[in-house]
C-alpha cells in the first residue's frame, strides 16, 4: 500500500494521520501517530505491507480516484522503502 495522505488531527493535539492505499484506490489503511515531543522522530515510508484483514474499503468514488492518483504518483517517484 502506498502513502496517499498525511494530515494532522483536528480533534487531538500532536496526532499525525497517515493513510496508505492500494494502487487502484479501492482499499485503505489508516495509521495514527502520537508525537510525544518535538524531538520525536519516526520514519514514514512511501509504502507499507498491510494484512488484508486490516484494511478498509473506499466506498466514495471521488476519494477512490484521489487515492489511486496519489498512489500512482508516489509509486512512480519512490521505492517502497523510501522515506517521505
Amino acid at each position: 500500500m502506498w502513502l496517499v495522505e498525511r494530515t494532522y488531527s483536528d480533534d487531538e493535539q500532536n496526532i499525525i494521520i497517515l493513510v496508505y492505499a492500494t494502487p487502484d484506490g479501492e482499499r485503505y489503511f489508516r495509521k495514527e501517530r502520537a508525537l510525544v515531543s518535538f524531538s520525536d522522530h519516526r520514519d514514514t515510508t512511501a509504502a507499507i505491507d498491510v494484512a488484508p484483514d486490516a484494511v478498509g474499503r473506499v466506498d466514495d468514488p471521488e476519494t477512490r480516484e484521489r487515492y489511486a492518483a496519489e498512489a500512482k504518483r508516489v509509486r512512480a517517484a519512490n521505492d517502497p522503502g523510501d522515506l517521505v
